[in-house]
């Protein structure tokens, strides 16, 4: 496919636009572990995770393109239907937006911003092949629910039943609150990262049996409503994925485990007591499920 059309194809495949909507809950998902209304702050971190996010995507294909044209020789640097300095400058603009945006939700926020930042950048030109390549993308994954706790605290009230005490809440009081469910977020991501380092070959049982434990042990800290929403599918097709590791299925494993970090986003927002911001999280995921059957989320 050429022209207009087919360069949106393009974008939307390197920047994995189906993968978007796990993005919002990070930060809403910090809010209300912090204690804080989603205000202004809040939604000027949610746009800055997404650039940042889409950051990440751009240089992680720019940093691999020489192993997939081996490998996924489909994708768009190594099809030639995106140049590797256009994904790369694309990179740098949208971290650069990401920061910018952070700023205004003041500095507190933006240090957190700077630190995920880098983060994304070293895992993406040096930590993804490595043994620490997982706990990077876990402790990014942390940080950016941190980011929404702290921009959230700068400008939104405390919110009344999460444990607040109806004052505004400092940022790093706000972080304090939320690094439990930064945890558990981290985790689940730490897991996914696990797996899909085998998606492209298969043959490991023991990455998705782990990832499976993993996900039963994060749901074993939450609300039983919220845990079923959140363990079901990851925790199927992981045992898929074990009980027969091909790459297709490991790569379906994957997937799944990115789908999942959104009603995971919802039951830790309903643990910390906003069940409103839990209920509209659930609504982002048939949204999820049906741009990933166009547009693959890994």
């Amino acid at each position: 496919m050429t022209g207009p059309a087919g360069r949106a194809r393009a974008w939307a495949e390197l920047l994995r636009v189906s993968a978007l909507f796990s993005v919002p809950g990070d930060a809403l998902a910090g809010a209300a572990a912090a204690g804080a209304r989603p205000g202004r702050g809040t939604f000027r971190a949610i746009g800055a995770s997404l650039c940042l996010y889409e950051a990440g995507m751009a240089l992680n294909d720019w940093a691999d393109r020489a192993e997939d044209a081996a490998e996924r020789p489909h994708r768009p640097l190594p099809s030639g239907r995106i140049t590797p300095g256009a994904a790369l400058a694309a990179s740098a603009a949208l971290t650069a937006t990401g920061l910018g945006l952070a700023a205004q939700a003041g500095r507190p926020a933006l240090a957190v911003a700077t630190a995920l930042a880098t983060t994304v950048w070293a895992y993406d030109l040096g930590l993804k092949h490595t043994p620490a390549g997982p706990a990077t993308m876990a402790t990014a994954r942390a940080l950016d629910l941190l980011l929404g706790a702290t921009a959230s605290a700068t400008t939104c009230a405390a919110t009344p039943g999460a444990g607040a005490s109806g004052r505004t809440t400092g940022p790093v009081p706000a972080a304090m609150r939320a690094a439990p469910s930064a945890v558990l977020l981290g985790a689940h991501t730490y897991a996914v990262t696990a797996v899909s380092r085998h998606e492209t070959r298969g043959g490991s049982s023991r990455a998705p049996l782990a990832a499976l434990a993993v996900t039963l042990a994060v749901a074993g800290r939450l609300r039983p409503s919220f845990a079923l929403a959140y363990a079901r599918t990851p925790a199927t097709l992981l045992l898929h994925a074990a009980l027969n590791p091909s790459a297709a299925l490991t790569e379906r494993a994957v997937a799944g485990g990115i789908r999942a970090t959104i009603p995971l986003q919802a039951a830790l927002a309903a643990r910390a007591g906003a069940p409103g911001t839990a209920l509209a999280l659930l609504g982002l995921v048939p949204a999820a499920r049906a741009l990933a059957r166009k547009v693959s989320p890994t």
